[in-house]
């Protein structure tokens, strides 16, 4: 799991604050197709903001526990955990392509 700032987290609690969640996580928790929509998504936008219904609360799976383990799998920052809805943030990679083109300018 990455570090963030605390300035960082202000930020993008700020930019998520009228947002819905763009990613549910149901009955069948963190599936491999949840976790690859949250890494196209963080890929894309850097944030994401995540719901989690109340049928994968179940047992010790708890809406932090699940953030946490999300978070980890993507190597993200776990920002916020708010109720059932948390916000995972994460720098964007660098591609090859992206490195060229920085260079070349």
């Amino acid at each position: 799991m990455s570090k963030i700032t605390t300035k960082m987290k202000r930020h993008v609690r700020h930019e998520l604050k009228e947002e819905k969640p763009t990613i549910w996580v149901g009955k069948d928790g963190l599936t491999p197709q949840v976790l690859a929509e949250v890494e196209k998504q963080l890929q894309k936008t850097k944030m994401v903001k995540i719901r989690i219904l109340p049928s994968a609360l179940s047992g010790d799976n708890t809406a932090k526990t699940i953030a946490s383990k999300t978070a980890e799998q993507l190597n993200a920052a776990l920002v916020e955990v708010r109720g059932h809805v948390f916000i995972l943030y994460r720098r964007r990679r660098k591609t090859p392509a992206n490195q060229a083109a920085q260079q070349k300018t």
